[in-house]
């Protein structure tokens, strides 16, 4: 198996794991005592607090160890606010922030606070100068993550933070994913990380907050770690995080620059591989070991299945991969194609041999996944479907009773009438009502085909995912996506034919 998920979870360094070792030896006791015991587990704890610091880039009595990193968010943004209530109650956020920060802002907002969410770019970029107009009279606090936990894309911390600066109003960083890579370079008032992102073990955050910055901690009061994060620390998980990241840090200069060749060569060939793939992210502002593209036509969940089956650990933020069967909040904010979202992130020490398998892999497995749907061939994928036909045909008829269950019966266009929507006459109308994310779109590539350019074709679907599939979709193929109207039932998804 090749583990591609770092994302979600880094492997425990080796590093990690041997100082995680001696601390069970050594980092039992309780480090408030004055016995020897507790001593030297104050000393560990002390040396743990000042790598992290380092690496971070506060000092020691700035940084608390927290028992996650979401727990880590959700106290600095609780602290924050509470430290600047006469400030005022307005919470700045973006749009793609991790759901930790998003979970925040909602209890913020249940409580009666306000929140006001920048969008970003199709990049998943906030604008410096977007950012810096919400900043209105009353923002007690802002949230910006340094780097995009789906597709990779490096934010403007630095350019956020002068305009914070000025506005008088204090900056939280989410730094989780870019911590392993350098510390964050801005003027930022708080930051939080979580240790299992980097290669330390789970179930460890940290918290910054720069002195001055007011700072009120909510919940009953506790002695441990400066009274920002009560409960007894995990001092031999503690320990074994400040060294991994201690350790990555010193690696990060050779293996990003491996790791960042590894990617380029993913995003440059998928797209000659794959036909209709859309790679997601900044192209150049990112981080080195992660990669996200969408497949036109493919159900996020089979894919990432028969990738696992091919020796592959994936992550995806298709709609067909959760439970709520809506996309995820980062590809809607950019508003890119959710289908077959693939994100593929790189551990250190990843094998170029590898990824080479996974280019290899990767073109066979999306055919398979797009026939066993019955989906269109494109002109130019046309080759690539032939060589990979043989695969296709038998994965295909290993899973043709889970799909039929899956996606409402077999899929195919089916024509309804639904005369004229929103003022718009549609040449025809198909129904998708009942069918997931990508069956809609499928049978609407099918049909276009079938009416005159310049006429309309509605199609009728209650998919969340297809507000954003259907315009992404147009975008890709060179149609005019010409809006959504309400119907009887769901919407209805009106398309112009250009071509």
């Amino acid at each position: 198996m090749a583990y591609f998920d770092c994302a979600s979870s880094a492997p425990l360094h080796p590093v990690a794991r041997q100082a995680l070792l001696a601390a069970l030896e050594e980092g039992w006791a309780d480090p408030a005592r004055l016995y020897r015991e507790g001593r030297r587990a104050r000393l560990l704890l002390d040396a743990a607090r000042e790598t992290a610091a380092e690496a971070v880039g506060c000092r020691p009595d700035e940084l608390v160890f927290t028992p996650s990193g979401t727990r880590a968010v959700h106290s600095g943004v609780a602290g924050a606010l509470a430290g600047r209530r006469r400030a005022g109650r307005a919470l700045v956020v973006s749009a793609v922030e991790h759901s930790s920060v998003l979970h925040a802002a909602e209890a913020h907002e249940a409580a009666g606070g306000t929140v006001v969410r920048v969008g970003v770019d199709r990049t998943g970029r906030v604008g410096p100068a977007a950012y810096a107009e919400a900043l209105g009279p009353g923002t007690a606090l802002a949230c910006l993550q340094s780097a995009n936990h789906e597709v990779g894309t490096e934010q403007p911390v630095a350019e956020v933070a002068r305009a914070c600066a000025a506005a008088g109003v204090p900056l939280l960083v989410d730094a989780a994913q870019s911590l392993a890579w350098g510390p964050v370079d801005a003027e930022w008032s708080l930051l939080a990380g979580s240790a299992h992102k980097w290669g330390g073990p789970a179930g460890v955050g940290l918290l910054a907050v720069r002195k001055g910055v007011r700072f009120a901690p909510q919940g009953p009061a506790d002695e441990r770690e400066f009274g920002r994060a009560p409960g007894f620390e995990n001092l031999p998980a503690i320990v074994a995080a400040a060294a991994g990241l201690r350790a990555v840090r010193q690696e990060a200069g050779e293996e990003g620059g491996r790791l960042r060749a590894l990617v380029e060569r993913i995003r440059a060939r998928v797209p000659e591989l794959v036909p209709d793939v859309e790679v997601v992210g900044d192209p150049v502002r990112r981080l080195p070991h992660l990669v996200t593209f969408s497949c036109l036509y493919v159900d996020g969940e089979a894919l990432l299945h028969e990738l696992d089956r091919a020796g592959f650990s994936v992550s995806s933020g298709s709609s067909c991969t959760s439970s709520t069967l809506t996309p995820s909040h980062v590809l809607r904010a950019m508003g890119v194609l959710s289908e077959g979202n693939v994100r593929v992130s790189l551990p250190p020490g990843a094998a170029e041999g590898d990824v080479e398998r996974f280019l290899d892999v990767l073109p066979g497995v999306v055919s398979a996944v797009r026939e066993r749907l019955g989906a269109p061939v494109s002109a130019a994928g046309a080759g690539d479907a032939g060589a990979f036909a043989g695969e296709a045909g038998a994965l295909a008829g290993e899973a043709e009773a889970e799909e039929a269950a899956a996606f409402g019966g077999e899929a195919g266009p089916s024509s309804a009438s639904a005369g004229a929507v929103g003022g718009e006459e549609p040449a025809l109308t198909v129904d998708s009502l009942g069918k997931r994310c990508p069956v809609p779109v499928i049978e609407l590539a099918k049909v276009i085909g079938d009416v005159a350019v310049g006429e309309v074709v509605a199609v009728l679907s209650d998919d969340e995912a297809a507000r954003l599939d259907f315009p992404a979709w147009c975008e890709m193929r060179g149609q005019e996506y010409v809006g959504e109207r309400p119907a009887e039932r769901g919407s209805a998804y009106l398309v112009r034919r250009r071509a």
